[in-house]
């Protein structure tokens, strides 16, 4: 009986006449990686040759806006009055308008055009909004339609060189599948995580009618929002959208919309996806 193949290497058949009489070939298991995706580097598996791909389409997205004083939750509370007016203070004037700049993230998915996908919710109220391309290069955007239902917005800027992305189907996703998500958190830049599929189908966590997310333990923080989900064959799996964390941080709980729902919502803008 021929040895076992030591550990980190797999025995498959010799071919005939391959010598020694040896029946069997020790080949290392890292040669071909163990999922779909991860390729070997240095000797070791690794998901960088898969990332290379897709990496230079997802984008930083910027948004500078302006809100009424009036729209915001704290000018209406009861508590806040009362303390101001002990102190003979008064509330600033409701007509007042504050600019404020949000940050998250976006995926090229045609660069021929310039169209950049992103989260409705980070374009609302925008009135300037900048796409900076993973090596640097910033570009005004225009926004060409939003679908606050599924969370989707449609972004145009001038015709940019990066490799197009595949969108996966995201109904042939099941629990415990691996996955990455890729984002701006922060406002730090690109940055990329793992994790797996913890959940599907949940609904009522971000929008009115954003049913059905994918629910995911990959790291998904404040400015990740627009990224993509990304399945270990490179292909678009989701767009990421929410989370639930104290003080919106982290804490394994990260939401995207299925890539089924996001072309749909493309179609719908611009009729190709």
């Amino acid at each position: 009986m021929p040895e076992a193949a030591r550990d980190g290497a797999t025995a498959e058949a010799c071919p005939p006449g391959c010598g020694n009489g040896n029946p069997l070939r020790v080949q290392p298991a890292s040669a071909r990686g163990p999922f779909p995706g991860i390729g070997p580097k240095h000797g070791y598996p690794s998901l960088a040759p898969m990332l290379r791909g897709i990496t230079p389409a997802v984008v930083s997205v910027s948004v500078m806006s302006e809100v009424s004083i009036e729209d915001h939750p704290l000018f209406h509370d009861p508590e806040l009055r009362e303390f101001l007016q002990r102190f003979n203070l008064v509330l600033p004037d409701p007509s007042e308008v504050q600019k404020r700049q949000s940050e998250g993230a976006g995926l090229i998915v045609d660069g021929h055009r310039g169209l950049v996908l992103t989260n409705a919710h980070l374009t609302e109220d925008a009135r300037s909004i900048m796409v900076i391309l993973a090596d640097g290069r910033g570009f005004r955007a225009r926004l060409l339609g939003r679908d606050a239902r599924t969370d989707i917005a449609l972004l145009r800027i001038q015709p940019v060189d990066v490799p197009r992305v595949r969108f996966g189907d995201s109904g042939d996703l099941e629990v415990g599948d691996f996955v990455i998500a890729i984002g701006n958190p922060f406002g730090l830049g690109q940055t990329v995580t793992a994790g797996i599929v913890s959940a599907l189908g949940r609904g009522d966590i971000a929008g009115e009618d954003a049913g059905s997310l994918i629910q995911t333990d990959a790291s998904i923080n404040p400015g990740n929002s627009g990224g993509p989900l990304i399945s270990l064959s490179g292909e678009v799996v989701g767009i990421n959208s929410a989370l639930i964390g104290p003080y919106g941080g982290n804490v394994g709980i990260g939401f995207a919309v299925p890539s089924n729902r996001v072309r749909k919502a493309m179609q719908r803008m611009v009729g190709e996806y």
